[in-house]
């Protein structure tokens, strides 16, 4: 897809705040998942039905505008990577949210510019500026602190649920991490449309041939409850609706500028876990996470410079 003209850009007032609704839309997604999986939605499936939901409409969009649905030869194996990192990473996510704060896991998620900007470098490209490592230096602290360190040291008794929630937090962020290069290094030839489609499509299918060996306990069941059905069509629609609107618009937005207001997730799903799910952090950890977003923001400007 073709750069917007500034002409063709949205007020920039109006771009900031579709991107503070669209994170807080991904938020919602999350606790809504939460929701559907206290009420009985097994991983697995409540997986499925976010990318069978997606899928369904980035075929809507092919078709409307007419995008040829062709991966060429060289870059088959790339997207065929690219999608088994996302289905990975999916499941990570959600098996994160199952067992910790889903505000404490989307923070952990976010370090996923830390490991690109080293994976970056490692892999022959820019090495980190001075000021950029300092930045990442100070968001692995603030992370410490989100992750109520001190009290860790102190002596505190640590859940082995919660120590498994934080590790698929951190493998998420990995897992992005590498599908982030891959699609800037090695994919980036291919229309967005095309790829998004490949990428959740083959979530979508792989999830389906999986779901039948019963590699997670009660993976595939159903919602138990009416509460469970809600939850399970809410992460459907408000994470379909974010991802195509985010997809449709972002020409307009100037994502340049303008990307590093997406890391309102992270909040939104502070405030709407504490106002749905009743999850609170403690002072140390609010510190720590305002640490962690503020040096991504910083991070995300050092990365994008405005032009």
């Amino acid at each position: 897809m073709p750069p917007a003209t500034a002409s063709a850009l949205l007020p920039r007032h109006l771009a900031i705040m579709l991107l503070l609704l669209l994170g807080s839309s991904f938020a919602a997604n999350h606790i809504a998942a939460k929701v559907a999986l206290d009420h009985g939605t097994g991983l697995i499936i409540s997986v499925i039905f976010r990318s069978a939901a997606a899928t369904l409409a980035l075929v809507l969009l092919l078709i409307w505008r007419k995008q040829a649905l062709y991966v060429p030869r060289p870059y088959i194996g790339w997207q065929l990577l690219l999608g088994a990192l996302i289905t990975v990473q999916c499941m990570l996510i959600y098996s994160s949210i199952a067992r910790i704060p889903v505000a404490l896991a989307l923070l952990v998620a976010n370090m996923y510019p830390i490991l690109l900007a080293i994976l970056t470098w490692v892999l022959g490209g820019h090495r980190p500026t001075r000021k950029t490592s300092i930045i990442m230096v100070a968001i692995l602290g603030g992370l410490l602190l989100a992750l109520d360190a001190p009290s860790l040291i102190s002596g505190a008794t640590v859940d082995s649920q919660w120590i498994l929630g934080v590790v698929c937090s951190l493998l998420t962020a990995l897992a992005f991490a590498i599908g982030l290069w891959i699609t800037e290094n090695k994919l980036a030839p291919l229309p967005g449309l095309v790829r998004s489609f490949c990428t959740i499509s083959q979530t979508l299918v792989c999830l389906i041939a999986l779901s039948p060996l019963g590699l997670l306990p009660g993976g595939s069941s159903l919602p138990h409850d009416a509460i469970g059905w809600i939850a399970l069509s809410l992460v459907c629609v408000l994470y379909t609706t974010g991802f195509v609107t985010l997809f449709v618009l972002a020409p307009r937005l100037d994502m340049t500028r303008n990307a590093p207001f997406m890391n309102m997730e992270p909040v939104a799903s502070l405030i709407l876990g504490w106002l749905i799910l009743k999850q609170t952090l403690n002072s140390t950890q609010l510190l720590g996470g305002a640490v962690v977003l503020s040096g991504i923001v910083a991070l995300a400007y050092q990365r994008a410079p405005r032009k």
